[in-house]
């Protein structure tokens, strides 16, 4: 059965969608908050919560898989100060804020942030 195998398409290709979540995680990373539409949040929660699980393991294999989704520089940051900051949590790293809608086109919008 398919059951929960639905994943939004974010209106791209399967590259185009990966290139999309890769970047705004990097902005998450380099920024710790961001603000994106409340789909792309979502869609993005999930790929930077398994990027902190990954450095709590402080494993090679962790540390690989982050510099493949983010980038070296970028894995260093998640490894050496957010990671740690979260060493005593089990889970839930991110927040999502539901804001207004864009005025251009009524789109909901949220902010996404480290908690």
């Amino acid at each position: 059965m398919r059951h929960h195998n639905n994943n939004r398409k974010l209106g791209r290709e399967r590259n185009q969608r990966k290139a999309l979540l890769r970047a705004l995680a990097v902005a998450l990373v380099k920024r710790e908050k961001i603000e994106t539409t409340e789909a792309k949040a979502k869609e993005l929660r999930p790929l930077a919560e398994r990027l902190i699980t990954y450095s709590k393991k402080e494993s090679l294999s962790g540390q690989r898989a982050i510099k493949s989704v983010i980038g070296e520089k970028m894995a260093s940051k998640v490894i050496e100060t957010i990671g740690p900051r979260y060493k005593d949590r089990s889970g839930g790293y991110t927040r999502i804020t539901k804001l207004g809608r864009r005025l251009s086109d009524g789109s909901p919008r949220a902010i996404i942030e480290w908690v």
